[in-house]
């Protein structure tokens, strides 16, 4: 690891773990698992804080429901002991794709590639 990789890391918190949280998921840590992302889940050695080292940038979102209940202690069993069951009409995770090409545009939108023709308004013109 190079030099400016261990400053970057020293004063940024979006971009993976800072040194502190690296040493404190060192010192007191235990991995409890990963998911499809590479996120790691760690759990205090006493159980009481759990927590989540990002692989990547630190975005809330692309933590996965399953993940998530057991970051807040919803439940006890984190989702590689006891998966959660899932119900026929849910969709995958997907992460927040706000302010992003992908993210989503209603019918009108001036954003979508062809703008649906609209009929219900009628441009005002003085006489």
């Amino acid at each position: 690891m190079g030099l400016m990789t261990t400053l970057l890391r020293a004063v940024t918190w979006w971009n993976g773990q800072t040194l502190n949280t690296q040493l404190y998921t060192w010192r007191n840590g235990v991995k409890v698992g990963e998911d499809g992302e590479g996120n790691t889940f760690y759990e205090s050695r006493d159980g009481k804080k759990r927590w989540v080292v990002f692989n990547g940038e630190a975005e809330a979102s692309r933590v996965s429901p399953d993940w998530h209940g057991w970051l807040h202690h919803t439940w006890d069993e984190p989702p590689t002991k006891q998966a959660l069951r899932h119900k026929a009409w849910e969709k995958p995770h997907q992460e927040n794709l706000t302010g992003t090409a992908l993210a989503y545009a209603p019918p009108g939108s001036i954003r979508r590639a062809a703008p649906a023709e609209r009929r219900d308004y009628d441009a005002w013109t003085p006489e």
